[in-house]
């Protein structure tokens, strides 16, 4: 079993398609690993054992027939429980959807069904993928495999836990502010939120929907694309997906370099708040980048300043709007209907019970900052600076192919620490909103340990939209120079659980 769940996903199906393994013992070596485990990191809210195990008797059957087998077919997958599921529990985290059973699939989740791919269960998160830490999840919080008293990122920790833990060695996110690459960053795994609209939102529970986008998360960085080519493409069931071919992230994947690219480095992007071993380390980064023969350029982005205070008006207002669904009369929880009381009173009371502290926070604030009177001076000054943000994108872009920056300023914090502190809490996203303001495509990939606690760092990539193969072309690069360094990946040092 050890050495199955130690396998990346390109040599699972590898091993898959030539007969070296079935995909019936690829799945059991880590439903079993699933079971040795997940009590102490708690990645996952529901285990499909048996919907799993027939996804991988399937695909050896087809192998068996001659059929032939996509890239990824066979390969256990952790999924983030906001993408629906036909037949098995989709709950965002919360108590308002507590036990529903979707009627349908996500766009994302039948393609991956499409593709072979087994999906194990669904992971933890925070409610709503509101939060940077996993804490706010109605479930109880998830461990950092590193160390289980600390945070593994949110809002996806269960993805990015599973695949630190060796439960899953690929996993969905989804990053509306950072939560695919700022879960990867502290766990020491890769996160890619692709271009937003290239991979479909039909299906995934909607938080903001202008900022929100799916995407994948896996060990490295050829693993990630293989992923993402599977679930990106059009969908005609989505009004914001993009109709054009993907790009060619594989192929960019297995011929990583940087040689003669140019890449630049926002000085917005450190300061005040960043973690001394997390800037060792970007800087170690940046000059590993210059040995393999990129130029560095240095870029000033002024508006990135305002993106935090921005992105915490535009995604509040649009999530006020779109929980407006959640009122106890269509799905999922309801309380107080005892005959006696009002359809607005039972839905105050739902709501109550129902969303959890963060949610309630942001439901207010969005619906304040969209009132009468208060529109135009914060949601609408809000997107002004969001379309400043995208400008500083655009500029930068004409000077320099990517831009790299740290993913997140500090390694992770204890469980606990910042639980009372929101705008401390906010601040763990602080490198990633202004891609998603923009729409732009990024990547996080380890970049070594932080000497101060032994924890892992994330080197952010940032690309223009739908050039997402340039993430993959300088991940892949980095990472084989970081695997020649140590000798082996980074994640071998993680504490065994």
């Amino acid at each position: 079993m050890t050495d199955i769940i130690k396998l990346t996903a390109a040599e699972i199906a590898s091993k898959i398609a030539s007969g070296e393994l079935t995909a019936v013992e690829v799945t059991e070596a880590h439903l079993a690993r699933i079971e040795a485990v997940d009590e102490k990191v708690h990645a996952f809210l529901h285990v499909d054992r048996e919907g799993a195990l027939a996804q991988a008797r399937a695909v050896d059957a087809k192998r068996a027939a001659g059929e032939k087998l996509g890239p990824l077919a066979g390969v256990p997958l952790a999924l983030k429980d906001i993408f629906t599921t036909e037949g098995i529990p989709t709950t965002v985290g919360s108590k308002i959807l507590e036990g529903w059973i979707p009627p349908y699939d996500a766009t994302l989740t039948k393609r991956l069904k499409d593709a072979d791919v087994v999906i194990l269960g669904k992971t933890n998160m925070d409610e709503f993928a509101m939060g940077s830490s996993t804490e706010n999840s109605a479930y109880g919080p998830t461990g950092n495999p590193w160390d289980l008293t600390r945070i593994p990122g949110g809002s996806g920790g269960g993805s990015s836990a599973a695949l630190a833990s060796y439960e899953a060695p690929l996993a969905i996110g989804t990053d509306t502010g950072g939560s695919i690459r700022q879960p990867a960053a502290v766990t020491g795994t890769v996160g890619v939120k692709p271009t937003y609209g290239a991979v479909s939102r039909y299906g995934m529970v909607a938080f903001s929907s202008s900022l929100d986008q799916g995407g994948p998360c896996a060990r490295t960085v050829l693993d990630a694309a293989l992923l993402h080519e599977v679930i990106a493409g059009h969908d005609p069931l989505d009004s914001t997906s993009i109709d054009a071919p993907v790009p060619p992230v594989v192929e960019a994947a297995k011929n990583g370099t940087v040689a003669g690219m140019r890449v630049g480095v926002v000085k917005q992007f450190s300061g005040e708040g960043y973690q001394a071993g997390v800037v060792q380390r970007f800087n170690e980064s940046v000059e590993l980048l210059k040995s393999l023969g990129a130029e560095i350029v240095e870029l000033d982005c002024p508006s990135f300043d305002l993106a935090l205070s921005a992105y915490y008006l535009i995604a509040p207002s649009e999530c006020s709007s779109n929980l407006a669904r959640f009122d106890a009369m269509r799905y999922g929880l309801r309380v107080g209907d005892d005959g006696t009381k009002s359809a607005e009173d039972v839905t105050a009371l739902t709501r109550e019970a129902g969303f959890g502290d963060e949610v309630k926070r942001r439901v207010i604030l969005g619906t304040y900052a969209l009132s009468s009177g208060y529109y135009d001076a914060y949601y609408g000054s809000a997107q002004k600076v969001r379309t400043l943000i995208t400008r500083d994108f655009e500029k930068a872009f004409e000077q320099v192919d990517v831009i790299v920056s740290p993913t997140t300023p500090t390694t992770a914090f204890p469980i606990g620490e910042r639980a009372d502190d929101p705008m401390a809490m906010y601040l763990a996203d602080l490198c990633t909103i202004p891609t998603n303001m923009a729409g732009n495509a990024a990547m996080s990939l380890p970049c070594g340990l932080a000497p101060e606690d032994g924890l892992p760092v994330g080197l952010q990539i940032i690309a223009p939209a739908m050039k997402d193969d340039r993430l993959y072309k300088v991940g892949a690069a980095v990472e084989a120079a970081f695997v020649e360094k140590w000798g082996h990946p980074l994640l071998e040092e993680a504490p065994s659980l």
